[in-house]
């Protein structure tokens, strides 16, 4: 899967169209196994969680819930969540972790752009680089806004265009190019789209740009676990010849090296994204 950063908000893709591409991406993030690198990301959702100020007690949803980084943090915070996804496997790798930890967590295989929950039906909706790649943005937002109640609040952690994650995502781009006319993923991490996508259903939106620190033992060893078990690389390096890999492979270097704060042969790799807290 590619992004193209170059698009702007609108779409230009029939419904049909729209269909195919979410079906193609249903099984890109099937792929490999994101609950691998979920879990690293764990402490987005706790920080997230703490950035909406959960009750106890609040019915929360965790929308493209993926392994249930979202799903844990709220539930530790003694929140009833029901956890959401496209993916079955996913929802599974969160039931465990949720059993291990023994909290309640209702999960049910959910399509973002049409859940199936009344209107007002959470007091928080939540979606860590999740939400953020469905193919309908305006649909997306529009559902995560319809079943918050009024006075509750939507948390979204997305991937900035500038940082880490959304240059790996252009460097992507470059050997696979996007679906034409799809609007970028990318622009959920930047304040004025969000505001254009949630418009006049939220009375206001709160956005801090934070970095998530990649630590690994090696340049080498972030390429290996993203190319194994990250859906979109895993994809790229599938789709494409061995010349082609080898390419891919040194972009993926090269990017590691802008960003690489470690000064030795390890990897610390800040990868900036928008935390951002909406009041419906």
């Amino acid at each position: 899967m590619s992004i193209n950063e170059s698009a702007v908000g609108v779409q230009t893709v029939s419904m049909d169209e729209l269909g195919a591409v979410k079906a193609r991406q249903q099984k890109v993030w099937a792929s490999g196994d994101y609950s691998m690198i979920g879990t690293t990301l764990q402490i987005v959702g706790e920080t997230l969680c703490e950035a909406v100020d959960l009750h106890a007690g609040w019915n929360v949803l965790d929308v493209a819930a993926g392994n249930g980084n979202c799903t844990l943090a709220a539930a530790r915070r003694f929140c009833r969540v029901t956890s959401t996804d496209y993916v079955p496997a996913l929802l599974e790798h969160g039931r465990r972790r949720a059993e291990v930890e023994r909290v309640a967590v209702d999960f049910r295989e959910a399509d973002a752009e049409a859940l199936d929950f009344a209107d007002g039906s959470f007091d928080a909706v939540l979606s860590s680089f999740g939400v953020m790649f469905t193919p309908n943005q305006e649909r997306a937002a529009r559902e995560m806004a319809r079943v918050c109640r009024p006075g509750g609040r939507i948390g979204l952690a997305n991937w900035t265009p500038e940082g880490f994650i959304g240059q790996l995502f252009v460097v992507i781009g470059r050997h696979l190019p996007p679906p034409a006319g799809l609007a970028s993923p990318l622009l959920w991490g930047r304040e004025e789209h969000l505001a254009r996508l949630f418009g006049s259903s939220v009375s206001g939106i709160r956005a801090t740009r934070r970095p998530f620190m990649f630590r690994y033992r090696s340049p080498d060893h972030w390429i290996d676990i993203f190319r194994t078990w990250y859906g979109p690389t895993h994809k790229a390096f599938a789709s494409l010849s061995e010349d082609g890999q080898q390419q891919l492979e040194r972009g993926i270097r090269d990017l590691i090296g802008r960003f690489n704060e470690s000064g030795d042969a390890t990897m610390i790799v800040p990868g900036e994204y928008l935390e951002v807290v909406i009041e419906k």
